[in-house]
């Protein structure tokens, strides 16, 4: 079921990229941050009330709200970054660049989260390494 909504994730956010380029013209990228955060925000509100989870919040750790938070803080950012790239650039090289995160999220994740390193992640992480250099340059 994973894989499932993966594949939904990376659909969504290539439509974002596309979506987002379009609706940042003439748009202080910052501005345009803010009105998608509230969107993402409401939408992630609405969900958890329609899922009844709205009563999970009280079993939170303070180590729970210290990585949620961060994780926060580095998603704006990123947002942030992202949409001012992509005022000022070529979407079918801002993106990606932008999605070369999934190398760097894969080196963070064998490194902080002592994943175990494969072959395969090795030469699938080069490739799409390779890739992105490719379509920017």
């Amino acid at each position: 079921m994973w894989a499932i909504y993966a594949l939904f994730s990376a659909i969504f956010a290539a439509l974002t990229s596309i979506l987002a380029k379009i609706g940042i013209e003439n748009v202080n990228s910052t501005l345009a941050t803010a009105i998608r955060t509230v969107v993402v925000l409401l939408l992630a509100w609405g969900m958890v009330f329609i899922s009844g989870k709205q009563h999970d919040i009280v079993n939170l750790t303070h180590r729970n709200l210290l990585f949620l938070t961060l994780s926060g803080l580095a998603t704006g950012l990123s947002w942030l970054c992202y949409y001012k790239a992509l005022q000022m650039g070529e979407a079918s090289k801002v993106i990606p660049i932008d999605k070369s995160s999934v190398v760097i999220g894969m080196v963070l994740a064998f490194v902080v989260l002592k994943e175990t390193l494969t072959i395969k992640a090795v030469i699938g992480g080069s490739l799409i390494a390779i890739g992105t250099f490719v379509l920017i340059f």
